[in-house]
């Protein structure tokens, strides 16, 4: 059993045990995730681009908590969908190696 999975199972159980899946629609669980990713990004914000890659201990262990709430809602979306993850994540990759060819974008920021 792979580490994605056992956080799955938890996410599960979590829910369960507090009768949220009631809740847990892919429309609620998506509006979660936004709000999660919204709060991700007031840490950065007002921050220069230095400032943004040397956090301090506060906003670090801010941040981290915000990337897992991004994370969870994710997982547990993607569970309610009987998505794979990683398996979505890796079509992902290959897909963008074939939009952005390393020799064709290498260095470059705009979108084709």
């Amino acid at each position: 059993m792979n580490e994605l999975h056992e956080l799955r199972e938890r996410l599960r159980a979590f829910a369960r045990a507090r009768d949220w899946e009631q809740f847990h629609s892919p429309k609620n669980l998506s509006m979660a995730l936004i709000v999660e990713a919204a709060e991700l990004v007031e840490h950065f914000q007002w921050l220069t681009e230095p400032q943004s890659r040397c956090l301090d201990p506060k906003t670090f262990a801010a941040v981290e908590q915000e990337i897992a709430d991004v994370f969870i809602y994710l997982v547990r979306l993607s569970d309610l969908l009987g998505m794979d993850l990683l398996d979505a994540a890796a079509r992902k990759i290959a897909l963008n190696e074939q939009k952005y060819p390393a020799d064709e974008v290498r260095g470059k920021a705009d979108k084709r």
